[in-house]
């Protein structure tokens, strides 16, 4: 069997199981997997999915998130540098709701743009009263009405610039 790119997580699996101080079968039973599964897991030579190192990080007691990231299921660098900027706009004094709204929709424009956006972070804008909707045409950034967003008209010539 030709290994996959999951050496890392393997060897990670492999360690964190020899700290805990388990055998390959003690930690395959309280995953609720196979013995033979999980030595292909830390050899390299399987992917798991999800759900499956959900299982191991939960009797391995450390977190699903990092196992994720070392299967790459997770871009840890790049979603927490997305969390931060998000943080920011939102923790940012001198913005009212509606304007924060708009910024984080036009931050995830530029993000889709340029092949990032997955669309889920910031959702619609709502400020109670629908003006941050009407403001951004309904928040979608490919309808060409984001008169507040403006940049998405001039997306082709920047392109083409650069």
């Amino acid at each position: 069997m030709a290994s996959l790119n999951v050496g890392n997580l393997g060897e990670y699996l492999r360690e964190q199981r020899r700290n805990a101080q388990l055998s390959l079968r003690q930690l395959a039973d309280a995953a609720g997997v196979s013995n033979p599964y999980l030595s292909q897991i830390e050899r390299g030579l399987r992917k798991p999915s999800a759900e499956v190192l959900q299982q191991v990080a939960k009797a391995l007691r450390i977190s699903a998130e990092t196992l994720y990231v070392r299967a790459g299921i997770l871009d840890a660098e790049r979603d927490r540098d997305e969390a931060e900027t998000r943080a920011v706009i939102l923790a940012d004094p001198s913005l009212n709701e509606r304007q924060k709204q708009v910024l984080l929709q036009i931050y995830e424009s530029f993000r889709k743009e340029n092949g990032f956006g997955t669309g889920e972070a910031a959702g619609p804008a709502r400020d109670g009263d629908g003006t941050a909707d009407q403001a951004t045409g309904g928040g979608s950034s490919t309808d060409g009405g984001g008169d507040a967003a403006g940049s998405d008209t001039g997306a082709g010539r920047r392109r083409t610039a650069g």
